[in-house]
């Protein structure tokens, strides 16, 4: 349920319908759209209907929402959140670029990939410092070393740092260096995790999960969002099917209806979706020509030798050849990169 207020209603009302729904046993959620005051409501609803808020003073109107994910949906916030950090805007007319390797393998290749991935075009920095491995003989990052690179190579390059945090008792570690935290496909129902990235201020990049529905992510991303945290992301990363020729099947599909039933910025990640470096551009123009907000690129100055994920990741040759490319489906369909 969700309530807008008069653009007339003072503090005052809004505390009074506030303390309203506290009192029936709710959780409310405040926020401004346009000078216009909403409240949602989070809970269940058994002893509460809209006439037991139609009449307070300074309601203009109760909606009853449809969606299981309130504050996610666009009937609570009909226009499209966008997510600034410094000048870079996500979920804005302009696609963003987010590049760098998998992981941090060291200092000097992390600082390196990260000047020529802002050379290629990139925005924001990426870089694995926490790497969740199938096998647990693979390399795992370099934890709060591999942070301290990233932020040496925030302050290098001035682009924002995102990077994954596994576990909730890690999130103020990785809150401390990282400027976006990304959470990964298989922790997309850990939802302890997602609670504490929830208190925390930055933005969250929520990975779908590897055999997810749209609706999974998006009451994944209401657990976020039910704890204050609203700057949330959403990522398309490829789902798993019965087909092998691919590590996964990037779902398109996803894109406009994500952007159809929620507010919050849609990027993709070509890279783990294919699993191979030479479909990357490809699918990365499709992505943007769907209406992503933004991509999520794997690039490695020698992906033969990377530490993880070199069969998908891009040089910074082909990262250059892949932005101008998606600089070019970007102007076609109105927006800039």
């Amino acid at each position: 349920m969700i309530i807008k207020m008069k653009s007339a209603a003072t503090r005052a009302d809004v505390e009074y319908v506030v303390a309203r729904v506290h009192s029936l046993g709710l959780k409310s959620h405040v926020s401004e759209d346009g000078g216009q005051v909403l409240i949602g409501i989070l809970g269940s609803f058994d002893d509460a209907t809209p006439s037991a808020f139609t009449g307070l003073r300074g309601v203009e109107r109760v909606l009853p929402t449809k969606r299981a994910y309130r504050l996610a949906s666009r009937e609570y916030r009909p226009e499209p959140t966008e997510i600034r950090l410094g000048d870079v805007v996500i979920g804005g007319d302009q696609v963003v670029i987010m590049s760098g390797p998998c992981s941090v393998e060291s200092r000097d290749l992390l600082i390196e990939a990260a000047i020529l991935a802002q050379k290629a075009g990139a925005t924001v920095l990426r870089g694995g410092a926490f790497k969740p491995r199938t096998s647990p003989y693979s390399f795992q990052g370099m934890a709060e070393d591999g942070l301290k690179i990233l932020a040496e190579a925030r302050d290098i390059t001035g682009m924002p740092v995102i990077t994954e945090v596994m576990s909730s008792e890690t999130v103020p570690l990785v809150s401390e260096y990282a400027d976006i935290l990304q959470i990964g496909t298989r922790n997309m129902q850990n939802f302890h995790l997602l609670f504490a990235a929830g208190r925390q201020p930055k933005p969250v990049l929520l990975k779908r999960g590897m055999m997810s529905t749209i609706e999974e992510l998006l009451l994944s991303a209401e657990y976020i969002m039910s704890q204050g945290n609203t700057n949330v992301i959403l990522c398309e990363r490829g789902i798993r099917t019965f087909e092998t020729a691919t590590r996964n099947t990037l779902d398109l599909n996803a894109i406009p209806v994500l952007k159809e039933l929620s507010h919050l910025p849609v990027v993709v990640d070509p890279s783990h979706a294919t699993g191979r470096r030479s479909l990357v551009p490809a699918m990365a123009r499709a992505a943007i020509a769907s209406g992503a907000d933004g991509l999520l690129i794997e690039m490695h100055q020698n992906p033969e030798q990377a530490l993880s994920d070199g069969d998908q990741s891009v040089t910074p040759d082909q990262l250059s050849n892949l932005v101008e490319e998606c600089r070019r489906v970007s102007v076609a369909i109105g927006r800039t990169l």
